[in-house]
């Protein structure tokens, strides 16, 4: 065996990756099969909003450009798991959305409850092109406010 590491021509990463991701997708089918979760266990699910497959409503989109964390808790509902991915429905600010988000683009998967942690590499390069903004409204007055200054950069 020579001392120099040589390119593999089989993808063990994208396999590793994949089998990773299977974890997550197990771990949603059992809490959609029993009806929620146990315990305290809770989820921190990162992931690249821009990637394929992934639909969420425009203003997250437009909110989170790159990568959002849901939090999966007290109040979801909804929760379909299949082969690609899951939706779900969440409330954010109190407004609800129903989100899909398929198990390529997820980043990361914490369960704080017992300490357990997943990170993925997402391919950056699949993308899709950023949501274009939304037209600003028609305000009779003419008052508009923009709140871009205040925003944590």
């Amino acid at each position: 065996m020579n001392e120099t590491t040589s390119d593999s021509l089989i993808p063990y990463d994208e396999i590793v990756q994949d089998a990773l991701r299977g974890v997550v997708q197990r771990v949603l089918m059992r809490i959609d099969a029993d009806g929620g979760l146990p315990g305290a266990h809770h989820f921190y699910i990162a992931f690249r909003t821009r990637a394929p497959g992934v639909d969420i409503p425009k203003h997250l989109a437009e909110r989170y450009p790159d990568e959002m964390t849901v939090v999966i808790q007290h109040r979801y509902w909804d929760l379909a798991v299949d082969d690609e991915g899951f939706q779900i429905g969440l409330s954010f600010n109190q407004v609800p959305a129903k989100l899909r988000i398929p198990f390529s683009a997820i980043t990361g998967f914490v369960d704080p409850a017992v300490n357990f942690a997943l990170q993925f590499n997402a391919p950056v390069e699949e993308e899709a092109p950023p949501p274009e903004p939304e037209p600003p409204s028609d305000d009779p007055n003419g008052n508009v406010v923009t709140l871009d200054r205040f925003r944590r950069k």
